[in-house]
């Protein structure tokens, strides 16, 4: 499927990773997969991302959000809101002045959030609910690797912001050393499942984490992510990484003239 880019360029439609089929057979049975598990251990999540970061996670969040331009007053779209880890630290920054909206296609995940002031929209990044460009600032935290089209997305971005408007795109990247790629890997799919299986209220947690880490293997490589940005019409495209793994994806919207 081609589709025209914000910058005017043919686009093809361009999945995060191959299919895994050890999860699920085709496109219409990964949706089903995501929806399915993500709601089954919404509950859980918060719980397991704490013991997966060492509680580090709410200090990298805002930190990453402040480098991007996050500031105070802003209008912002968190695409993949999930439980709203990413939305919390937003709101410290944004302040009364600000607005957020969130949109997640898991109404199991967005059952989690418990943000005053928030509005919740149920949806998917390659078809935001939102109107043109009515947000200063757009954040997704590590859900690029669960959408079905990444350029689409992107395109669904620079229309969602405003001219000027900026963009942050949190992701962990498989490490590009083999020390630390092995090390992630044995980390990510046997030392956090069985954490997870040990503390977890439902029994498709551990699951989610192993999927997490081979969506991480299979995931385009830094270098395709910001050639699609800047093929969606981004300026100012860059990438910071942080202990080899977490990466932070920018961009802004180029001003109207």
């Amino acid at each position: 499927m081609r589709r025209q880019s914000p910058a005017g360029a043919d686009t093809q439609a361009l999945a995060p990773h191959a299919p895994l089929t050890e999860y699920y057979e085709d496109e219409a049975a990964r949706h089903r997969f995501l929806r399915r598990i993500f709601d089954q251990t919404a509950p859980d999540y918060d719980r397991i991302e704490r013991m997966l970061a060492f509680g580090s996670g709410p200090w990298y969040r805002r930190q990453a959000l402040l480098r991007a331009g996050l500031s105070s007053g802003q209008q912002v779209l968190d695409v993949g809101i999930g439980t709203g880890l990413v939305a919390r630290e937003a709101l410290g920054i944004i302040g009364p002045s600000g607005s957020l909206v969130g949109v997640d296609p898991s109404v199991g995940m967005m059952g989690q959030v418990k943000l005053p002031g928030v509005e919740l929209r149920e949806g998917r990044a390659e078809a935001l609910p939102v109107a043109d460009a009515g947000a200063d600032f757009l954040s997704m935290g590590y859900a690029l690797r669960h959408v079905a089209d990444v350029p689409a997305a992107f395109a669904e971005f620079h229309r969602a912001l405003r001219p000027g408007g900026r963009l942050v795109v949190l992701e962990i990247t498989r490490p590009e050393g083999r020390f630390g790629r092995a090390a992630l890997k044995a980390y990510m799919r046997s030392v956090v499942p069985l954490l997870a299986r040990l503390v977890a209220r439902d029994n498709h947690t551990p699951e989610l984490w192993r999927y997490y880490w081979d969506t991480i293997e299979a995931c385009v490589p830094p270098a395709a992510v910001l050639e699609l940005l800047r093929a969606a019409g981004f300026e100012q495209v860059g990438r910071r990484v942080e202990l080899g793994m977490f990466s932070e994806y920018t961009a802004c919207r180029p001003a109207a003239h």
